[in-house]
């Protein structure tokens, strides 16, 4: 049993690692990696949206207090309104999602979700539940906790009608019930084989908002916590880090300024047992709380001391000793979260830079891929390399290559995919979903923020004789003449894409009408197949079928089919299909690409909904002030009428005596 739930928890936090890597550690970043692999902790805030965590009081426990700290949203944001494009629902879910791991990087900590769909504004808690099934995300909220072993859960709201949203109310009541049932097995039991239970030792409410502005420090059953402190390794406040982490939220319009200076926040007791000045308070954050924990405290407290900013490398020596007496302790939470922080603090002090990259962002199931590989040892410690291995691209290569000091180690590979391999299109849109909940049949993936990585590549090095492995996902990169060097994630994909212009059809009777596709190849190699329409019963198209021919990876065809309605009327969708070697393939592809997150590519069905109606059409021109994502004016076209799209300056007296 003890064995499994650290299988579980071990891979539970690999893919956090991958999925929210850092980049390359700086002096100031190692010193105070060092200061927090003295700290044994860790709160979990949760709320119900993208945009309600507390950033300040999230970058003062990461980097202040030194504990590990994660948000919980209990939605990806999927309802919300998008200022910097035209995606909403799961497009806009998608980007908020990004919005959110961009925060983090910034302040610190992890994320989570559950499976809750934002399905707009809802009017209390009763309505939520019904449409989320609070049971299912009840047994989320639980996994999480059981998975991230918080000693102390932060709500952002009240567990009633003064948060002001059924989502807001929700996310409370839902942290307050899984406080109660996360350390009693019969509680989600299918859980408890993974990951154990777990016993919180507090939850607060981060009060003193719009519900309740008259509390202050000296609020009976509040703990108040200062969280614009100055952080002098970082050189900013933690206010300060807080508006750079909010104004990731750029779809929400959150820009936020730099604030300085002294900012209380207030916690208000909730459950658990209580505390008087300090939320952590009673809480043991040092080595001790481990057995065999004391041999490491004193160890690490002399690397703190013992570090010098000019040669970081001198501490690895250190470092590895630190890392053979964690070794040493029992399984648990902390053993495997310190062994992550110790092995991120030799890679950063070494300067060790392992990389490998690929001359494409997409490749198909069935291709071969060239990876690049780049090592490179900044340091005068000795590195040697003693492997390479994936899984991903069936390689296993046993090598050895002395690192020598800032020279670089290069070499190219050609490897074919392992098969059996996902697409890598987000796992929680890979399904249809209801209103409230997102289809994930996987388990696993329950609480990730993303998919890992497409495939990943394992180095193993020897320090000074000690065994290093470093995991390092394969990516594109590409130099942009203004931005200059840039990435994005490599994923696997189907070898061709089937796109239909129009998302709507609306037939206005039996005549016919064309409806156009793009067709677009993945592939390396040359593809011969056909494309067919999926179309309702007693629809017929002409031709039946078209032969597609695709020479080379990005071609694209543009074809078209004269589409027949059946006399009844029907609201319905039609489908696109093309058929290469015997397999079909009915994936469209759609690409999200911002410059403050990275690209996003969803392959959701070929499909676009159609309505036969007998239409009967008043007037000719329609003006039409649109909204975002809106697209209506489309409909009104399909309908056959001249839509004019009014901007502000042309809504006159005169111009809208001009429409029907």
């Amino acid at each position: 049993m003890i064995r499994s739930v650290l299988i579980a928890v071990f891979a539970f936090f690999s893919c956090l690692v991958n999925a929210q890597s850092k980049k390359q550690l700086d002096a100031s970043q190692i010193k105070l990696e060092l200061k927090k692999l003295n700290t044994l902790g860790a709160v979990l805030y949760v709320a119900a949206h993208p945009d309600d965590e507390n950033t300040r009081a999230i970058a003062s426990l990461a980097s202040e207090r030194l504990v590990n700290t994660a948000y919980l949203s209990m939605t990806r944001g999927d309802g919300g309104q998008n200022l910097i494009g035209p995606e909403i629902r799961d497009l806009l879910g998608l980007i908020r999602t990004q919005e959110l791991l961009a925060a983090r990087r910034i302040d610190g900590g992890q994320q989570f979700f559950t499976r809750a769909n934002d399905f707009g504004f809802s009017k209390n808690s009763k309505e939520t539940f019904e449409i989320w099934n609070k049971n299912e995300i009840l047994s989320d909220v639980v996994r999480v906790i059981r998975q991230f072993k918080p000693d102390v859960i932060l709500t952002r709201f009240p567990p009633d009608e003064r948060a002001g949203h059924g989502h807001h109310t929700a996310s409370a009541m839902l942290a307050q019930e899984a406080f109660d049932i996360t350390n009693d097995p019969t509680a989600f039991p299918d859980q408890v084989a993974q990951y154990g239970t777990w016993q919180v030792k507090r939850l607060f409410t981060n009060t003193g908002r719009w519900w309740n502005q008259t509390i202050n420090e000296n609020t009976p059953g509040v703990v108040t916590m200062n969280v614009g402190t100055y952080n002098t390794l970082l050189g900013k406040s933690y206010s300060e880090i807080a508006a750079e982490s909010r104004t990731q939220h750029k779809s929400q319009g959150f820009g936020s300024p730099g604030r300085r200076g002294d900012a209380p926040e207030y916690f208000e007791f909730v459950k658990g047992e209580s505390a008087q000045k300090d939320i952590l308070e009673g809480v043991n954050i040092t080595w001790s709380r481990v057995k065999g924990g004391d041999k490491v405290q004193p160890l690490v407290e002399k690397a703190i001391r013992e570090f010098n900013v000019d040669n970081p490398s001198a501490l690895v020596p250190q470092l590895l000793q630190i890392r053979k007496q964690i070794e040493l302790l029992d399984a648990s939470i902390w053993k495997t979260r310190k062994m992550a922080d110790v092995n991120s603090l030799i890679q950063g002090c070494l300067g060790l830079f392992a990389e490998v990259t690929t001359d494409n962002y997409w490749v198909t199931p069935t291709e071969r891929v060239t990876a690049s590989f780049e090592l490179l040892n900044r340091s005068a410690v000795e590195v040697q390399l003693s492997g390479i291995k994936s899984s991903d691209l069936s390689m296993d290569t046993a090598v050895s290559a002395t690192l020598k000091n800032n020279v670089p180690f290069t070499f190219k590979s050609k490897k074919a995919i392992r098969s059996g391999k996902d697409y890598s299109d987000p796992y929680w849109l890979r399904l249809p979903h209801s209103q409230g909940l997102f289809n994930v049949p996987d388990q696993v993936n329950i609480g990730k923020p993303e998919n890992e990585p497409s495939l990943f590549v394992t180095f193993n090095f020897l320090i000074n004789g000690e065994p290093l492995v470093v995991n390092s996902p394969l990516i594109y990169k590409w130099t942009d003449p203004v931005k200059g060097e840039l990435s994005r994630p490599f994923e696997i994909v189907p070898p061709v894409f089937v796109n239909l212009r129009d998302k709507v059809l609306v037939f206005k009777d039996q005549a016919s009408k064309e409806v156009s596709l793009l067709i677009k190849s993945a592939s390396e190699r040359a593809l011969s197949g056909t494309l067919k329409l999926v179309l309702p019963a007693g629809w017929k198209s002409e031709p039946a079928s078209i032969p597609v021919e695709l020479g080379k990876r990005g071609q694209e065809l543009n074809l078209t089919f004269k589409v027949m309605p059946g006399k009844e009327e029907v609201t319905t969708s039609l489908g696109a299909v093309v058929e290469i070697e015997g397999k079909q393939y009915d994936q469209s592809l759609l690409t999200i690409n911002y410059d403050h997150i990275p690209v996003q590519t969803l392959l959701p069905k070929a499909e676009a909904k159609v309505v036969r109606l007998d239409l009967k059409k008043e007037g000719g021109v329609i003006g039409y002030i649109k909204g975002a994502g809106d697209d209506v004016p489309a409909a009104l076209r399909n309908m056959g009428y001249e839509v004019w799209e009014m901007k502000n300056e042309e809504v006159t007296a005169v111009n809208l005596a001009r429409l029907d």
